[in-house]
């Protein structure tokens, strides 16, 4: 075992930031949550494999490094909670994050309690810590899984939101054992005196924070970093003053100074968040691995058949009802729900503050209770992440949640725009691009790039060719269009091949080979005609994915085969109308006696919000 010597320490600390760095570098290379690595890397340093890292690695100095490392992934999180995607989201975010929140405790705590026949203290104490998914295990999950918007806020607010109220509410029943309280108004006065302690120094911070950034010359020559370092230190100060007065107000007030700072227009925004999501990287890669390998298995052993009772049913039963509670009647379909019950791991929140109470638990003379809580919550987390987690993915494609999956060759501008576009809907878009400069240039912009040779058939197979709905090509060289389109359709057959022609001469030649060819010439020319002809049609149809929608849908569902428009329209949601309708080739405005069959595809105008219920309305199955 490495001793807690001061240069044994620097080396140790060194190494297992070196690991995390891999974990992440795998992450992205194998397209699974990089916390799946991380936990193991963390069992595989720790003392039952090779011993690297145990309980005496660090000295006194665990519970410090901890929670500064906490500070920093709570504020980080918090720091990317926009108000304005929150008014966006659905209701059912707020049902997460309170009736959701309070199913899981109660829920949670009936099944320790029993299947593990422990006291209720100590049952809803673990209950409390489970409730917290966080971001620390939901944001890798996005970042694989590109689910729609509305399912990415919501799992992402949900855990922003537990990651505090589950870690005060823990201390507070943790200092209820320890102190031996039992009555609710005692109960009650704890956890409000660290919550509000919390958000009054979160308050303080933020505002001093703030008013060093708007008014204070930062030094022009180098003002971008010091912003940063302002920010970080405003963090962990933010942490720091509030853990003196109240024990884990800390986390209370990192996450409202980041909240607050995140949502206000700071200067050098985009250098503030690039900066924290390095170190926020680096820290979590760290403490992650670090109490991973902290962990015995005999505390896992001890539990017995309880332990994968209490786990299976906070992940197969618990889990799933409060999803279900919570988004009834909400915009989620049914694959959606199924999704966000079946992803919903614990992660470093529980992790390190269960780890902190254990020793806490040992120093007061009970044990049991230390083995337990580490045992448990440590269990539930590596389930969950490696079936979850590492498995989110195959999840959400069985679920078929993850939008349809746009292939576009060219980063130019014509291919970033439209990538914006989709996006925008809500569609899974990549770009494939050769030219290093304009990678880089679409990074930045937030769009997925794959760097390589659009002609090349292994680079179209490993940007998710073979998985395309539609293939796009946007390059400005039409021998290079044309030859992608021949490969996509020759190799990978998706459903839509678009090219893009630059010369009007080659329209033929695309057009022979089945390609759907669009002109840049005519669709210019098109463009100026709508605008002189249509005005209001194209200003409405600018505002695509905003007020105004179009959508298109296959007809499979019971609710529209055999139907008339007449018999449909009044079960639509207002301001919106089937306004075409196309079979076998030949696509029409219907009348009111015109009957749907099995197989027609629809067309959809209206209002955004209403075509998206006219779209659930019509897959009923998938509600």
């Amino acid at each position: 075992m490495m001793a807690a010597g001061g240069g044994n320490l620097i080396t140790l600390v060194a190494a297992l930031i070196g690991v995390g760095v891999v974990a992440q570098i795998l992450s992205d290379r194998f397209r699974i949550p990089s916390v799946v690595f991380l936990l193991a890397s963390g069992v595989i340093l720790g003392p039952e494999v090779l011993g690297v890292v145990g309980p005496d690695s660090f000295g006194n100095a665990l519970s410090a490094i901890v929670g500064l490392s906490v500070a920093i992934i709570v504020f980080e999180g918090s720091f990317h909670l926009r108000i304005g995607r929150l008014r966006e989201a659905p209701a059912a975010t707020f049902k997460l994050v309170t009736l959701g929140a309070a199913i899981a405790l109660v829920g949670t705590t009936v099944v320790v309690h029993y299947a593990l026949e422990t006291g209720w203290m100590v049952a809803a104490l673990i209950g409390a810590l489970l409730v917290a998914t966080g971001p620390t295990v939901i944001a890798p999950i996005l970042e694989v899984v590109p689910v729609r918007n509305r399912v990415g806020t919501a799992l992402e607010t949900e855990g922003i939101v537990n990651d505090v109220t589950a870690a005060i509410l823990a201390v507070v029943i943790f200092e209820a054992i320890i102190q031996d309280v039992r009555a609710p108004g005692e109960l009650f006065v704890l956890f409000t005196q660290r919550l509000g302690s919390g958000i009054i120094v979160g308050l303080a911070v933020a505002a001093v924070v703030f008013y060093a950034l708007r008014y204070v010359d930062l030094s022009p020559g180098n003002a971008p970093q010091n912003a940063r370092l302002l920010v970080l230190g405003g963090a962990l100060v933010a942490y720091g003053a509030a853990e003196v007065i109240a024990t884990e107000a800390g986390i209370a007030a990192v996450a409202t100074a980041g909240i607050l700072l995140g949502n206000t227009d700071v200067p050098y925004e985009e250098e503030i968040t690039d900066f924290k999501g390095d170190v926020t990287l680096i820290v979590l890669s760290f403490v992650f691995i670090t109490l991973a390998a902290l962990l015995q298995f005999e505390y896992l052993l001890a539990l017995g058949v309880g332990g994968l009772i209490v786990a299976a049913l906070v992940a197969l039963v618990i889990r799933p009802l409060l999803v279900f509670i919570s988004t009834q009647g909400d915009r989620f379909t049914r694959g959606e729900r199924l999704f966000m019950s079946f992803v919903g791991p614990r992660g470093i929140i529980p992790a390190s503050v269960a780890t902190l109470f254990a020793v806490e638990f040992r120093a007061q003379g009970m044990p049991e209770a230390a083995s337990m809580l580490v045992g448990t919550v440590f269990l539930v987390i590596f389930l969950t992440v490696a079936l979850e987690a590492g498995f989110a993915r195959q999840i959400a494609e069985f679920l078929d949640v993850i939008p349809m999956r746009v292939i576009i060759i060219g980063a130019g501008n014509v291919g970033r725009t439209l990538a914006r576009r989709l996006e925008g809907r809500g569609e899974n878009v990549v770009l494939i691009e050769r030219d290093v400069n304009t990678v880089e240039k679409a990074r930045n912009e937030g769009l997925t790039v794959h760097h390589g040779d659009g002609t090349d058939t292994e680079v179209l197979r490993s940007a998710g060719a073979e998985n395309a709905k539609i293939v796009a090509t946007t390059t400005g060289d039409d021998d290079v269009n044309l030859l992608v389109a021949q490969l996509a359709d020759s190799k990978f057959s998706p459903e839509t091949i678009l090219a893009r022609v630059n010369n009007p001469d080659n329209v033929d030649a695309f057009e022979d080979l089945g390609v759907r060819a669009i002109s840049s010439t005519e669709a210019t020319a098109m463009a100026f005609d709508d605008y002189i002809e249509r005005p209001a049609l194209v200003n409405w149809m600018g505002e695509i994915g905003h007020e105004g929608e179009v959508q298109e849908i296959d007809v499979t569902s019971e609710e529209l085969v055999g139907k008339t428009v007449a018999d449909v329209g009044p079960k639509l949601p207002s301001r919106c109308l089937i306004a075409l309708v196309s079979r076998n080739g030949e696509t029409r405005v219907p009348d009111s006696d015109f009957v749907l069959e099995r197989g027609d595809r629809i067309t959809f105008i209206g209002n955004a919000e209403s075509v998206a219920d006219a779209l659930t309305f019509a897959h009923p199955d998938e509600s």
